[in-house]
């Protein structure tokens, strides 16, 4: 089953998977860190923008906001949520824009869409490229070493005459640099049941080796993995928001 089966085939039930995900929370807390740790420009571009939500909220919030993603069907989609925006099918890893940014964000760990250390690395350095001096870089990750491969989340809503479960669960062998995203969508109409299932092959990283990877290119702060409160990480949860200044020159 190619990786792109779920987001490419079933891009029309994407907002239902991710109904349970506060993205004005999330876009306003980054707002913040942006005003307390970046310049105060408004050029925004959003990685993995999918279909679109963070994107309308910093519009809403007064930015100049784009998104890139490799898939077209959510890009269809993100067009007609923020029809002021320009939305580019693209790689993460190998972008470039015309004028310089002030705020690159990636959120719901879609960094990790990067696969591999070496294609992370590229995407570190087109974020560094596509920024200004003073510019942003900020996303989510997981920790690899401290995934729970028991652990998964489930919810489940009711749309029109349809119930729907969907669950995603990381999951990494302990060794080496990919870990996998599963994720599996059920549907029920009329008493019968369909089902998608799916694994995305993800780059697994430390925070550590993640900080060494940007420490080059930026000054970074980890943060708790929460949009509401700016407060250093623990050193201790799995889960942290990363947010990097861009420095002059490559260090």
């Amino acid at each position: 089953m190619p990786s792109s089966y779920l987001y490419t085939d079933l891009s029309a039930y994407y907002d239902l998977m991710c109904a349970d995900i506060n993205y004005h929370a999330q876009s306003y807390g980054v707002r913040r860190l942006h005003q307390l740790f970046g310049n105060e420009g408004n050029a925004h571009l959003d990685l993995a923008c999918g279909t679109g939500p963070h994107v309308r909220y910093f519009i809403d919030f007064g930015y100049q906001s784009s998104g890139l993603d490799i898939n077209q069907p959510m890009l269809e989609q993100a067009k007609t949520r923020c029809p002021e925006a320009q939305f580019t099918l693209g790689d993460m890893c190998d972008f470039q824009v015309d004028e310089p940014l002030d705020l690159i964000t990636c959120f719901l760990y879609s960094i990790h869409y990067s696969a591999t250390i070496e294609q992370l690395k590229q995407c570190i350095v087109s974020a560094h490229r596509a920024l200004k001096p003073g510019g942003v870089f900020c996303f989510n990750s997981v920790d690899k070493t401290k995934i729970d491969n028991t652990l998964a989340e489930r919810h489940d809503l009711t749309r029109e005459d349809s119930f729907f479960t969907f669950r995603s669960a990381w999951h990494y062998c302990g060794d080496g640099e990919q870990q996998s995203l599963k994720l599996s969508i059920t549907k029920t109409t009329d008493g019968i049941t369909q089902s998608w299932d799916d694994e995305h092959p993800m780059v697994a990283v430390s925070f550590e080796d993640l900080a060494s990877l940007l420490q080059p290119y930026f000054d970074v702060h980890i943060l708790e993995h929460d949009y509401e409160k700016i407060m250093p990480w623990d050193k201790s949860s799995g889960n942290a928001i990363f947010v990097c200044v861009k420095t002059l020159t490559p260090g």
